[in-house]
């Protein structure tokens, strides 16, 4: 599957309606974007199912803004609505592929469990 453009439209529908989804932030003057955008191309051939998106932060600087995108390129992904991953730089293609076969074989309910014990403490610490 090739890669999809998200625009702050978008990314909502995108990320609700899939269940997983790899965010890459890039911009056209970032030489280092440039030279990742063939290995996430590459990769996303090998996976049916799984979103390869992009986020052009020149052109969606609110969205940059809202994830705090501060270097780039950044990765994310996303796994049943869920920011799993995040993490600026270049991922030679290997990386990449570890990272999509770790997401797939994660256990959500674990997950889900783990945010929501976060949450409570963090409800908990905030209580009057």
């Amino acid at each position: 599957m090739a890669t999809v453009n998200l625009t702050k439209d978008t990314f909502e529908e995108t990320i609700v309606n899939n269940d997983i989804v790899l965010v890459d932030f890039w911009a056209d003057w970032c030489g280092p974007c440039k030279m990742f955008a063939p290995t996430y191309e590459k990769v996303s051939e090998n996976h049916e199912g799984v979103v390869f998106a992009k986020v052009d932060t020149e052109a969606e600087q609110e969205l940059a803004a809202y994830f705090q995108i501060r270097s780039i390129p950044t990765l994310m992904i996303f796994r049943d609505q869920i920011g799993i991953f995040s993490q600026p730089g270049a991922l030679p293609e290997a990386a990449l592929e570890d990272l999509i076969k770790q997401t797939q074989g994660l256990d959500m309910d674990e997950v889900r469990k783990e945010i929501a014990e976060q949450s409570a403490e963090h409800d908990h610490d905030h209580a009057h």
